[in-house]
């Protein structure tokens, strides 16, 4: 009894916890973004994936926002996603997409997931061991060589589901490696080889219920891939990855964080580890509790810069582990605790996703993946509300 009210009193004092930094989430922005997909490809179900922490925006609290949509099952990449989902009540199917291996198929398999067969050798040994009916995908390799039953191994990988009661077919599919060039040769032609296995397995299966060849980037050659599933993930959050079509989508996500001291800095005096920044003006430095570790990106370096009172500041020195310092010289009555917007949801804004993700020679994914999950995800209705 004493341990419930210690972790009851625990719990409602981290409730007037003020973050120093705050993941803001729409739930306007996710519901517009899906709603924009399933409209344009009326054809298919879109199934979100949820990978990699939903693509750095809150696994479980995207999971919840969508849960109600109407949508085939969501996708995660591993067993540990999934039994998080699964211990916060998502009553959803989930896809596991990547490899789990047999030990833990067996050992934590629920009635909920469906395992994706990765190899013929996969396939075969679930096949040796399971007792009990097992739910799976089974991916073909089109081309892109990286993970997939190979095409000519699929007769040999038919006879293994077929020899076995247990494996509960559900789907097959396959990924598009070429999908966002502007060249579509590559693409077509995986297009052509996944034609040939839909027909393979449909010819030898009656029950399968799910064919899925795109993510995001390869929505465009739906159409005439025989595919009723689309997995939309970067997608789903605002980022139209397709050099073939141009959707009206909606970043979902800001980042927040306050100001955590102020010092007034002299004309030729130096910043941060290594003196990478030195002033040639006297100016106002300001450091923010927010860095490598919580998602800011070393690159971002002596080039990226916040937002603090619709004004852009400049990083200053090194982005250090948990500390980035920002030249506010411009701000006027800039004070203790200020807000500070990290990342933007205005994609024009010098702190946005893609504007980092430039500005570090990447990709939106890296900047969006290393937001670090043990920040406080918030969904809000919209950021107006915020």
């Amino acid at each position: 009894m004493k341990l419930f009210y210690f972790l009851k009193n625990l719990k409602k004092s981290f409730s007037k916890y003020k973050n120093s930094v705050t993941v803001y989430i729409s739930k306007e922005n996710i519901f517009h973004n899906f709603h924009t997909y399933q409209n344009n490809y009326k054809g298919v179900a879109i199934a979100p994936v949820l990978k990699s922490n939903a693509y750095g925006h809150g696994l479980v609290e995207v999971a919840k926002v969508l849960e109600k949509e109407n949508i085939p099952f969501f996708v995660v990449d591993s067993l540990y996603e999934a039994s998080i989902l699964k211990s916060h009540n998502i009553s959803k199917d989930i896809l596991i997409i990547g490899f789990t291996p047999c030990e833990n198929i067996l050992n934590f398999n629920s009635s909920k997931f469906i395992f994706s067969i990765i190899s013929l050798e996969e396939l075969k040994n679930l096949s040796y061991v399971i007792k009990k009916p097992v739910r799976i995908h089974l991916k073909i390799d089109t081309g892109m060589y990286r993970q997939g039953v190979m095409i000519e191994d699929i007769d040999e990988a038919i006879k293994t589901i077929q020899g076995n009661n247990k494996i509960v077919f559900e789907g097959v599919f396959s990924h598009l490696g070429d999908a966002d060039n502007q060249d579509n040769f590559f693409t077509l032609s995986q297009v052509e080889a996944w034609k040939k296995v839909v027909e393979k397995f449909k010819n030898n299966f009656s029950t399968i219920k799910h064919f899925h060849l795109s993510a995001t980037p390869g929505l465009p050659f739906n159409e005439i891939g025989f595919g009723n599933v689309a997995r939309v993930g970067v997608g789903l959050f605002g980022f139209n990855t397709s050099g073939h079509t141009h959707l009206n989508l909606k970043p979902v996500l800001r980042v927040e964080s306050l100001i955590s001291s102020i010092r007034k800095i002299k004309k030729g005096e130096s910043v941060g580890y290594s003196r990478t920044f030195t002033f040639q003006n006297d100016s106002t430095l300001a450091t923010v509790p927010i860095g490598y570790f919580e998602g800011v990106d070393r690159r971002l370096s002596n080039i990226g810069s916040f937002k603090i009172k619709d004004q852009f500041c400049n990083i200053r020195g090194m982005v250090s582990m948990n500390i980035t310092s920002i030249d506010v010289g411009d701000i006027k009555n800039i004070k203790l605790e200020d807000k500070v917007i990290i990342i933007s949801e205005n994609r024009n804004d010098l702190n946005s996703v893609e504007n980092f993700a430039g500005l570090a020679n990447t990709i939106p994914y890296d900047i969006l993946v290393h937001i670090n999950p043990s920040l406080k995800r918030k969904v809000i209705e919209s950021f107006d509300k915020i």
